[in-house]
């Protein structure tokens, strides 16, 4: 069986004597579509963080793109790496392309005295196209809306060909159109080559793009379910993850939630 693309064998952090995570197990294999799901708090970020190669397990093993965390350069392994994040901390007026180009770099500015070749601005403006851009290739960023930093963001990193993409809310402050919008570029996109896998991480099944193959749900810092995602995201997984009685439907590929009316589940804490 080929090497997954992500491995992470019971995985525990603390942090300042508070245990985040305990005990986490994943694995990932390449073009899986994955979902971190569960509450605020319940510790996806600290996972993605993992997934990056940003942050280090107090105790397991994590592997990223095969390579064991703690035994690796990670700054060359972040560079096989895609980051989508809506809090992008951009802080110059850089244009729709150059914003995708610096995708190329690893840089939030463009480096002094850097240029992209032809093939490369040719490569960034297909992106662009690709996600919907097109009429504002020259926008300034601070004139994109929410939804068009977030379509620009993936071009930009799709642009360096990532074996992993790791997608941190991407549609959070989005209106509803715009929400849509995004999870359509999502879906519509051949997201990078064939064998380009991707994490996301929400807290809103309505979040969740129809090509979905699998969810990790968490609550408290601990798995609550884990697999293919018809298994794993249930009213009953949902509703022990959030702690809560909540109904869970899948129409046309997306999926809904809502509360269950009648008394609170026993027992629908985390396991």
């Amino acid at each position: 069986m080929p090497t997954p693309v992500l491995e992470l064998r019971g995985v525990t952090f603390r942090r300042e004597g508070r245990e985040i995570l305990h005990v986490v197990d994943m694995t990932v294999h390449a073009g899986e579509r994955w979902a971190l799901l569960g509450p605020n708090g319940a510790g996806k970020s600290t996972i993605l963080g993992f997934c990056g190669a940003r942050t280090h397990p107090t105790s397991g093993t994590v592997h990223v793109l095969g390579h064991r965390l703690g035994r690796v350069d990670v700054q060359e392994l972040r560079r096989e790496i895609g980051h989508v994040n809506p809090r992008h901390p951009l802080e110059s007026a850089l244009t729709v392309l150059e914003l995708v180009l610096t995708g190329i770099t690893g840089t939030i500015e463009t480096p002094p005295r850097w240029s992209p070749t032809l093939e490369q601005r040719e490569r960034a403006e297909e992106l662009i196209r690709e996600v919907g851009l097109s009429e504002r290739l020259l926008a300034r960023w601070p004139t994109l809306s929410q939804g068009e930093r977030g379509r620009a963001l993936i071009a930009r990193a799709l642009i360096a060909e990532p074996r992993l993409l790791l997608l941190d809310e991407p549609t959070t402050g989005l209106d509803l159109a715009a929400r849509e919008r995004l999870l359509e570029t999502l879906d519509d996109l051949s997201v990078g080559p064939a064998e380009t896998t991707s994490v996301l991480v929400t807290h809103h099944l309505e979040e969740l793009p129809e090509t979905t193959t699998h969810a990790l749900l968490v609550s408290g810092g601990a798995v609550v379910a884990s697999g293919p995602v018809e298994e794993s995201v249930t009213t009953e997984t949902i509703t022990r993850a959030f702690g809560y009685p909540i109904g869970v439907e899948r129409v046309g590929g997306r999926w809904n939630a809502r509360s269950l009316r009648g008394r609170r589940l026993e027992g629908a804490g985390v396991a």
